[in-house]
């Protein structure tokens, strides 16, 4: 695996469209968990401006999903339903702001085993506003270096 493993992300904001990048040194089986149970509370942070405190999911197709937390000091919620769950090499669903009228968007992991661990690459699509897609892709950048820590944490833990 290589030295940096860094997360990217990179937005497209007249496609509204953000892609995520991040290389984590554990099993695609450890990732999938990660990123579809309620360990989604260990790293889907941003110190400063979002913390996300609960998460629950139903993780099959046609399952829904719900987390909440705080942000910029005021509370927030994210809700979705799952679309495609192909354990553990890839999981779709939407994403939504709860109580607002926004469309919401689409959100692919694909993982990839690679020398070492895994490579996560995250797709999220169909962004209405420029803004909400590039604080996204802030937000996802800095949720992957979490990601990342934290499975480089567990591994060296064992």
């Amino acid at each position: 695996m290589a030295s940096q493993d860094t997360a990217r992300a990179v937005a497209d904001l007249a496609e509204g469209l953000v892609l995520a990048t991040v290389e984590v040194p554990a099993p695609s089986e450890r990732v999938f968990d990660a990123l579809a149970s309620e360990e989604v509370t260990r790293w889907w942070v941003r110190p400063g401006v979002f913390d996300t405190r609960e998460w629950r999911g139903d993780v099959r197709p046609g399952g829904r999903w719900r987390a909440s937390g705080i942000a910029r000091g005021n509370p927030y919620v994210l809700e979705g339903e799952f679309i495609e769950v192909e354990a553990p090499r890839m999981l779709v669903h939407t994403w939504h702001p709860g109580g607002e009228p926004a469309a919401a968007t689409t959100v692919t992991y694909m993982l990839e085993p690679i020398d070492g661990g895994t490579r996560v690459t995250l797709r999220q699509s169909k962004f209405a506003s420029r803004g909400t897609c590039l604080a996204t892709c802030i937000g996802w950048e800095t949720s992957f270096d979490e990601l990342s820590r934290l499975l480089s944490r567990d591994s060296r833990d064992r």
